[in-house]
């Protein structure tokens, strides 16, 4: 009987890593990919490390890994992809006056929108990353879980994934704790020493999204006015891009008061500021509904949300507001709710089951 067939994202770092072995070891047939999304690699340059510090994707670690497992290997060039589908979606997402989660986007589009039209074109059967998620079937169908690790838990980045492709996907470390991920790396002669948690944003290597928007789009610097609440003229900005609800560091302002970013207005190019208290939010609108599991629900449902990657899931009611939009309730006042921002939410009485939906105009 033949083997599974898996076509797995290798990005060189451990944990894709340890998922190659444990594929192996539970006897798919793996074919590793590498998506090349952001810098040339140059692998005549002497470094320190020899495959660290280059971007998100180290093309000498995957390679390693293939070659200690004996399984294929190969490069796809997703660059421009990368460039239209995530990067100029970052940029365009700031200068509208939003806070962008290029994760998000990245997961959706490319590393798994092109590893599953990659697989389906050459026939094989699953799709498989390290991401600690888990998929479950259940008699409703397939459905995306938190993984076991909730330190770890990936699935808050991985809500956008379409439904129909769950039955095709694997996540090898799901199921593992970091602990007993690194444990089980030992087996693959890695050179753990270079091996370190990716950045937030992989293409943000200056440190700081600003720097990379004034790169990406000159245009950002576009001075305008911080007001009060009231509209009160309180001093002069650099340019909405660069500001984020809740900010309070690198304002550039001597009020004699901490002051804090509120929300920006692109429309009138301002920034609104206030004191810490005005951050806090009752309720929100959200937008760009990917449902998982049932249809969209019209009466009002308790869920836990989670609209911060680092932030615990809060209690909160979900209600129908209109066609396409869906309002939250929050049991308790959330601060600093920006558009843009993903708003994923899980069942209270199935933990690990998430229905999403995508954050959009806060209120």
């Amino acid at each position: 009987m033949p083997r599974p067939t898996v076509l797995l994202g290798m990005s060189g770092g451990v944990d894709s890593s340890v998922a190659a072995l444990l594929l192996t070891e539970q006897g798919y047939d793996v074919r590793g990919v590498t998506l090349k999304v952001w810098e040339q690699e140059d692998e005549t340059v002497a470094v320190t490390k020899k495959w660290q510090e280059r971007g998100c994707c180290k093309v000498g670690l995957a390679r390693h890994v293939a070659k200690q497992l004996d399984i294929p290997h190969e490069v796809v060039d997703t660059r421009e992809a990368f460039q239209k589908g995530v990067i100029d979606d970052f940029v365009s997402g700031y200068l509208s006056g939003e806070t962008p989660n290029p994760c998000v986007r990245c997961n959706e589009r490319i590393k798994f929108g092109m590893l599953y039209q990659l697989a389906r074109a050459r026939g094989i059967s699953y799709v498989a990353t390290g991401h600690y998620a888990c998929i479950q079937s259940t008699t409703q169908g397939y459905f995306l879980f938190k993984g076991i690790d909730s330190k770890k838990d990936q699935s808050y980045f991985l809500y956008r994934i379409s439904p129909t492709w769950l039955p095709h996907i694997v996540f090898p470390v799901g199921h593992l704790h970091k602990t007993e991920v690194w444990a089980k790396a030992e087996e693959l002669d890695l050179p753990l020493e270079e091996m370190h948690e990716s950045q937030e944003i992989c293409f943000v290597t200056q440190g700081d999204y600003r720097e990379f928007i004034k790169i990406e789009a000159p245009q950002a610097n576009r001075p305008g006015s911080f007001v009060d609440s009231q509209g009160q003229y309180l001093g002069e900005h650099r340019g909405i891009a660069f500001y984020t609800q809740g900010q309070r560091k690198g304002l550039g302002l001597a009020t004699g008061e901490r002051l804090y970013v509120q929300h920006v207005v692109p429309e009138t190019n301002t920034v609104v500021l206030g004191k810490e208290d005005t951050l806090l939010q009752q309720e929100c609108l959200v937008r760009e509904i990917i449902w998982h599991g049932d249809t969209v629900p019209m009466e009002t449902q308790s869920v836990l949300v989670k609209y911060r990657y680092a932030s615990p899931a809060v209690p909160a009611q979900l209600v129908h507001e209109s066609k396409g939009i869906m309002k939250v309730q929050f049991e308790t006042p959330q601060k600093a709710l920006s558009p843009g921002q993903s708003a994923v939410f899980y069942e209270r009485d199935r933990a690990f089951r998430c229905c999403a939906l995508r954050a959009g105009h806060w209120r």
